[in-house]
């Protein structure tokens, strides 16, 4: 089913960076609204998985443009279809993970990806989790969240995430891989990871799950 887009449509935007648990806070906080959930950094795994398939590098910014624009998924509850293939597991091996980082850096990728995200938006409201939700995407968020936490409680969580999907993982590796991602994600051109005027800024190191929704459902009551 294609979103049909409601510019009216209150927006929570989440940003974050990787495996600051975002993803399922803001997951939680939709379901507790009722409100509809985009996860970004899905789509850029997507190009990332695309582009992998058809033996695209990373750095070809000229050929991954085309993919981003062409992206042919459909979101089905917990099911992520692309191209008309379940894909909800291989995105979120790690190795997808890296490549969304890497593809994420180009601009024309970015700039294809800003039409299908806006899309998400719709009645009787949006939670969107990602990098640029706030700073970019929209910007008109009546309710933002810097949510973050120390890479080394990130990269435990990852960890214990991967071993209990039956992957192996090294804890070091892990940890050393987000701080790359950090860099990349915090020093790029277009769009860079940050923090923006009037958001809340949420640090969930010592948070659990349901700590962390209730006080973004708190925030977003205010407005």
């Amino acid at each position: 089913m294609t979103p049909t887009t409601s510019i009216n449509s209150p927006v929570i935007a989440i940003d974050g960076p990787t495996a600051s648990g975002k993803g399922t806070v803001a997951q939680k906080v939709a379901e507790h609204l009722g409100y509809h959930y985009l996860d970004s950094g899905a789509l850029y795994r997507l190009v990332g998985l695309a582009s992998f398939k058809k033996g695209i590098s990373t750095a070809s910014e000229e050929e991954l443009a085309p993919i981003a624009k062409n992206l042919s998924v459909i979101f089905q509850g917990d099911r992520i279809v692309l191209d008309g293939e379940d894909v909800s597991e291989q995105i979120r091996q790690e190795e997808m993970g890296r490549r969304a980082s890497e593809v994420a850096i180009h601009p024309m990728v970015r700039q294809a990806l800003v039409t299908k995200q806006r899309a998400f938006r719709q009645k009787p409201g949006l939670v969107a989790d990602g990098r640029d939700m706030a700073s970019v995407i929209f910007t008109d968020a009546v309710t933002k969240v810097y949510l973050t936490a120390s890479a080394e409680a990130r990269a435990e969580r990852r960890y214990k995430q991967l071993i209990a999907k039956g992957f192996s993982a090294n804890i070091q590796v892990l940890l050393q891989d987000l701080r790359d991602r950090d860099e990349r994600d915090a020093n790029r051109s277009s769009s860079p990871l940050k923090t923006v005027e009037g958001a809340h800024y949420l640090d969930t190191t010592s948070m659990t799950i349901e700590e962390a929704v209730n006080q973004i459902l708190k925030w977003h009551q205010v407005n």
